[in-house]
């Protein structure tokens, strides 16, 4: 499985009849508004400009998929950039939508194998990030990415990191969940989740190699016995 470096640009999905048909592996990102998002997608891919983040945070309601593996092959998995949530300006109906689009995606998409949340370390979780863990079903592997974490100490990065894993695991019945102190700025945690991200793309492509039929040896002639 090639790294998360060979991402490109893949398809933009306004509605869930647009989902890719595929059934290829999926990892979601998702994040509020302003968490660092698109920085941490473009660090652990190694690209400069391969996520965007919109000028008006809410506006774009949409998922980005973005294709990984040979670009000269058809995509081996994807990567799916979830709009941020929690914008304040955004009217009732955009929120609504972004509802209907994000929420669904992530109960009901099969192909969906992970998921990695972005939780700014200065805020840690809030009632939307909670809401958001409600929805992720608890089959799901999950990495919470702890951004701009070198806006702390280590002594800070240390405790907000333990009181994360404390709430996963007492509120949200998910002790197994991966904790990284994260920075887009000094890669801080950036070679970490993303060994973290492909093993779980690894998993899926051997998973997926497991079920298929296994070719027969060819039937030749039979002796028999004079």
């Amino acid at each position: 499985m090639p790294a998360l470096p060979s991402a490109r640009f893949h398809t933009t999905v306004a509605h869930l009849r647009q989902l890719p048909r595929e059934g290829l592996p999926e990892v979601a990102f998702i994040g509020r508004s302003n968490a660092g998002k698109s920085s941490a997608i473009n660090a652990l891919c190694r690209r400069r400009r391969l996520a965007f983040s919109s000028s008006t945070p809410g506006r774009t309601q949409a998922l980005n998929y973005y294709a990984i593996g040979r670009e000269t092959d058809p995509p081996e998995g994807f990567l799916v950039d979830m709009p941020g949530y929690g914008y304040a300006q955004a009217p009732g109906e955009v929120r609504r939508a972004w509802d209907v689009l994000a929420g669904n995606y992530l109960r009901d998409r099969p192909p969906l194998r992970a998921a990695v949340l972005m939780i700014d370390i200065r805020r840690l979780f809030t009632d939307l990030d909670r809401r958001m863990l409600g929805w992720l079903p608890s089959r799901l592997p999950l990495l919470v990415l702890l951004t701009k974490c070198d806006k702390f100490g280590t002594a800070q990065q240390t405790a907000a990191r333990r009181a994360v894993l404390a709430e996963l695991a007492e509120q949200h019945a998910r002790p197994d969940a991966a904790v990284v102190l994260f920075s887009a700025e000094n890669r801080k945690g950036v070679d970490e989740a993303r060994a973290i991200i492909e093993q779980w793309f690894e998993a899926a492509a051997a998973e997926t190699a497991s079920t298929q039929p296994q070719p027969q040896p060819p039937e030749g002639p039979t002796d028999e016995p004079s």
